[in-house]
């Protein structure tokens, strides 16, 4: 009986440990096809889909379509999270993904304008012994090399961006003429530990045309080569090794597409969730991708924008869109008009899809980038080696693909003093009577002494006629919107000392010396390349003058955006010139104490030789 019972409780033990392993069996496997189908531990997919076997390579034409597989960007779902509203012009916090503003926060970032972010194509053409062409060297470029002290003084500000003013009385050191000069300090209340990037809808798209065949440190269109260590190096072998670095920059809850092109445009991965991509096998992908065909930009541009009709009601509260293009920017095929491509990016940027641009090669062709990167959102960078663009996006990715401030104005009311330049704005049209507009500020590193990176607008100011030369006080109002279109307001009022010479800080004194440097290189190119008969000389009566290119002078020069190499040469008279300014940039670095001016030294040490 005893053992009867045994046996009973036996097998009904048996029964119970059956059932229990079907239940954790069957919960292994709906855990492991979720798994699967969220690709958290299994399954990532390798969504590459351009086989250049498939195209005829003479011509640069399709021959044959397939795809390697892979779900669709719309598969792998999302749920959007809520985001709290900005604050209203009278004050309260802000909101990026989730960061909370602290106005006692240790170290605040700031913030830097769009367009350029370096002059790194003027320097290189020098170092390589060509010609520069004058929008290589451009104000915002060459000030995001530098840290700039903003003239904040403010410690209890709330708003996403608060402007500051510094004032100079400076002397021109060629006219020695004094100037009058002041700075805009693009300053923030957003702490450097709260800041992140709001996740990432990126398409990269790939210049392979045929003029990304040839290196780096040289001109396609004339052959001409330079030997260096990185000689061996195509401009595309630069452009896909800086591929894989974005690549390693995203996250992921980002999404990341490709397209590549040359006379025709491919999609060569649709937008995918990073979580759910083999990116391994992608970065390989990239590194075998040979240069080919002519140049249609518009093409790879209009397919890259195609990626983003399924992301049409995206919460960009979440989500950034961006474009990458990477390219020398020489089209020669399709509509090579920079206004063609122009009307593209600004559509695009209405819609919020914003670009950057990023240059390869000395013969990287900034006259087209430089007209286009004026569009709200939109910035650019020039790479000549992948070491050197590694350093840039380690440090700089997240502040490169989220602009936070747009369409800043700037109202100057005086009855002593008027606006007559603006240095350092991405805006081409900067000025209107005594108004600034800038279309876009980026979110800026601090150093540990409090100086912004790119972070000051230069304001060179004269004075009305019949004004008197006592003090006077100057109101500046100014207004901008955050990316969710709020906007705010904030007005000060500051003396203008008329006696100098004098410097607030060291940042507008930094400024200066950038801003007469640009200025002074743009005349000595425009000297080089005019026709004998019209060039002129910067004399001691006029100083340093700020001369831009005509559009018919750029196409004279260049041909329409193929752009063929110079040989470097300085006139005489442009020499004694730069041996002046260099010894005015030597004393003004020890003034200063900023080494990195030596960098500027060093371009006018061959100028002058």
């Amino acid at each position: 009986m005893e053992e009867k019972k045994a046996r009973k409780k036996f097998f009904i033990f048996l029964i119970a440990l059956t059932l229990l392993a079907l239940i954790i069996s069957l919960c292994l496997t709906l855990y492991l096809r979720h798994s699967i189908d969220n690709t958290s531990i299994l399954g990532k997919i390798d969504d590459w889909e351009y086989d250049p076997d498939k195209y005829n390579s003479s011509e640069g034409s399709l021959i044959s379509w397939g795809s390697s597989g892979g779900s669709s960007s719309g598969s792998s779902g999302w749920t959007p999270q809520a985001n709290s509203s900005a604050a209203s012009s009278s004050g309260n916090s802000f909101s990026l993904v989730s960061p909370s503003f602290s106005a006692n926060a240790d170290t605040n970032i700031g913030f830097s304008t769009g367009g350029a972010k370096d002059v790194n194509n003027f320097r290189e053409n020098i170092k390589e012994g060509y010609f520069p062409i004058s929008t290589d060297i451009t104000y915002n470029g060459l000030f995001y090399d530098y840290t700039f002290d903003t003239g904040n003084s403010t410690t209890n500000q709330e708003d996403l961006f608060y402007p500051s003013y510094s004032t100079a009385i400076s002397k021109d050191p060629i006219s020695e003429k004094d100037e009058y000069y002041m700075t805009v300090g693009l300053n923030s209340n957003i702490k450097e530990e709260d800041f992140q990037r709001k996740k990432l809808n990126l398409v990269v798209v790939l210049d392979i045309s045929g003029s990304m065949s040839s290196p780096f440190n040289s001109y396609y269109y004339d052959n001409n080569e330079n030997e260096d260590e990185d000689s061996n190096k195509t401009k595309m072998e630069i452009a896909n090794e800086s591929v894989n670095i974005l690549i390693d920059q995203l996250k992921e809850d980002d999404r990341f597409g490709m397209v590549l092109f040359e006379s025709s445009a491919y999609k060569a991965k649709p937008l995918n969730l990073v979580r759910d991509v083999d990116m391994g096998a992608i970065k390989e992908h990239v590194l075998d991708i040979e240069a080919i065909g002519g140049t249609n930009f518009e093409a790879g541009y209009s397919e890259a924008t195609k990626l983003f009709e399924d992301f049409e009601n995206v919460d960009t509260n979440e989500y950034e869109n961006r474009i990458i293009v990477l390219t020398d920017a020489m089209p020669n095929t399709g509509k090579t008009s920079d206004k063609s491509l122009l009307s593209m990016v600004e559509k695009n940027s209405n819609n919020k899809i914003y670009t950057t641009f990023i240059g390869i090669g000395v013969d990287f062709n900034t006259e087209l980038i430089e007209t286009i990167s004026d569009v709200r959102g939109a910035n650019y960078y020039s790479v000549h080696n992948s070491k050197e663009f590694k350093e840039r996006m380690g440090e700089q990715f997240e502040y490169m693909v989220t602009p936070l401030v747009f369409d800043l104005k700037l109202d100057m009311k005086s009855d002593s003093y008027k606006i007559s330049e603006i240095y350092g704005s991405d805006t081409v049209n900067k000025e209107t009577g005594n108004i600034m507009n800038v279309n876009t500020l980026f979110p800026s590193k601090t150093t540990s002494d409090g100086e912004v990176k790119g972070g000051v607008i230069l304001l060179k100011l004269s004075r009305k006629e019949n004004s008197n030369n006592d003090s006077s006080d100057i109101v500046l109002n100014v207004s901008y919107k955050d990316r969710n279109g709020e906007e705010y307001q904030n007005s000060q009022t500051v003396t203008f000392t008329s006696e100098g010479p004098y410097y607030d800080n060291t940042g507008i004194r930094k400024a200066i010396v950038l801003t007469r440097y640009a200025n002074l290189v743009k005349d000595w190119i425009l000297y080089e390349r005019s026709d004998s008969d019209s060039r002129f000389l910067i004399t001691p009566n006029s100083g340093i003058i700020d001369c831009v290119y005509t559009e018919d002078e750029i196409y004279r020069m260049l041909g329409e955006h193929e752009r063929t190499s110079t040989k470097l040469s300085v006139s005489n008279e442009y020499k004694t010139l730069f041996n002046t300014l260099k010894s005015y940039i030597e004393t003004e670095k020890n003034e200063i104490k900023d080494d990195t001016l030596d960098q500027e030294i060093e371009i006018l040490d061959i100028l002058t030789k």
